[in-house]
């Protein structure tokens, strides 16, 4: 997803600090790595509340350039901290569980929507130049309370460009489906799974956007490079049914059915028909611009309007992976990095 030219663009990391809230998470790692192999940056700062995460990922990265604050996105005095002198920030950090936020709702609300407005509130103070939040699938027409909490978010960083005023801050959201091999996802359960002979599917009309941990960090990384300030990047990504997943990686187990879980979706969204009449689609990706008097007609770069009625759903989406694509992925995260995941949580 990223080409030569944005590799090249982003050479603006060159020189520069970063910070990443939830950056001990799987996509904050993802990205450190990224970044540490390509650019040459002044310091990137992972921020988290885990100190046994930060000391795990510090015996990872030897670089000097890292440094790793102890903090909590709803703790705003910590963020004034950790934020001062930092030139661009990604907003990795959530509450990410479905039924943990279904059970915990005030909890969700803390972390997601008044965590965001803290993180908005500092990097507006401290002059932060670039700003991508990370969004998820579940934001667009949510049903359970992690979406809802998530698409507050997510309105609470496009504004945020209105509240920056006359300063320099900008801010926009990428989101995306499904990462294969994260912590949580199917992928690790099924792998861990496959030697019991049954695989447990919610639905088996079910399906879901994926995209893998690279795909990902090179998405926030077009995103950041690209982004004017306002836009919701959304990558073109494939599609697959739960129970060819299922099947695909282990087609000798039985699948049982097991029912939806709280707040759980048959199928998911990234972009809604109302946002579709705000889409402008580019080759790679497409963008939902804000509904606001300072997005004008130069911010489009060239992207062309979505057809009326157009959604994006995993259901009604074009690129649905075979059999053999979903083993390829599932080979790949197996044998890379992210297969640590699943070795980790078998010892």
């Amino acid at each position: 997803m990223l080409d030569d030219n944005t590799a090249r663009s982003c050479a603006m990391l060159n020189g520069k600090t970063i910070l990443i809230t939830g950056g001990t998470g799987s996509l904050g790692k993802k990205l450190t790595r990224k970044i540490l192999s390509r650019f040459s940056p002044k310091k990137i700062i992972i921020f988290s509340r885990d100190e046994l995460k930060q000391s795990e990922m510090r015996q990872s990265f030897p670089e000097k350039c890292l440094r790793f604050f102890i903090g909590d996105v709803r703790d705003k005095e910590r963020l004034y901290r950790a934020f001062d002198g930092v030139d661009y920030v990604v907003h990795a950090a959530a509450l990410k569980q479905v039924p943990a936020a279904e059970y915990n709702p005030f909890e969700a609300i803390k972390t997601n929507v008044l965590g965001a407005q803290n993180v908005i509130d500092v990097c507006v103070d401290l002059g932060i130049k670039k700003v991508v939040a990370l969004s998820t699938d579940k934001a667009a027409n949510p049903i359970n309370l992690y979406g809802a909490t998530k698409l507050c978010s997510d309105k609470l960083f496009i504004a945020g460009n209105s509240y920056a005023g006359s300063k320099d801050t900008r801010f926009s959201v990428v989101r995306y489906g499904n990462v294969v091999g994260s912590r949580g996802s199917v992928i690790p359960l099924y792998l861990k799974l496959k030697s019991t002979g049954v695989l447990p599917v919610t639905d088996t009309r079910m399906t879901r956007f994926w995209i893998t941990l690279d795909e990902g960090a090179e998405f926030v990384l077009m995103s950041l490079e690209k982004m004017k300030g306002g836009e919701i990047f959304v990558p073109k990504i494939p599609s697959a049914s739960m129970t060819e997943v299922a099947r695909a990686i282990a087609p000798k187990c039985e699948v049982k059915v097991v029912g939806i879980r709280p707040g759980e979706k048959l199928h998911e969204t990234l972009i809604s028909e109302d946002d579709g009449r705000l889409t402008l689609e580019y080759d790679t990706h497409f963008v939902i611009q804000p509904q606001f008097a300072w997005w004008g007609e130069e911010r489009k770069n060239g992207g062309a309007p979505v057809e009326e009625g157009f959604v994006y759903s995993s259901d009604r989406n074009g690129h649905v992976l075979s059999a053999m694509e979903i083993r390829k992925i599932v080979q790949e995260f197996s044998k890379g990095e992210e297969g640590d995941i699943l070795r980790a949580s078998n010892d």
